[in-house]
């Protein structure tokens, strides 16, 4: 096994284990994030109709010019933020989908706060 094989599926164990414990409802959500490479995604997730109530991505035209490094991710979180904002969603569940809780997720995490969020 590889090491890049071995990273992934240890994520994939820390993932699941999250996901055992964290549900999102229609007043809180469950917060995901993805980060490949070049995208970073997030979705805030309903798990009890399974509908995603919004979703950010610096593949979206008016969030491109957001590169994928930890100082304009946290720009992407921001704008998350506000779009939670606009549908009266104020209280949420976070999910680091497996990812250390540190770097573009913890900027996320932060930025999604300071724009009014709390979880």
């Amino acid at each position: 096994m590889s090491r890049l094989e071995d990273k992934y599926r240890r994520r994939l164990r820390r993932k699941f284990s999250i996901r055992k414990r964290i549900r999102g409802t229609a007043e809180r959500p469950r917060l995901t994030i993805y980060k490949s490479n070049r995208y970073t995604y997030l979705q805030a997730i309903d798990d009890a109709s399974g509908r995603t109530l919004a979703a950010a991505s610096n593949k979206e035209k008016e969030l491109a010019a957001v590169r994928n490094t930890v100082a304009e991710v946290a720009k992407l979180g921001e704008a998350f933020g506000k779009r939670l904002a606009e549908k009266q969603i104020k209280r949420a569940v976070f999910d680091r989908n497996g990812y250390l809780f540190h770097g573009k997720v913890k900027a996320v995490a932060d930025a999604i706060r300071k724009a009014g969020v709390e979880f």
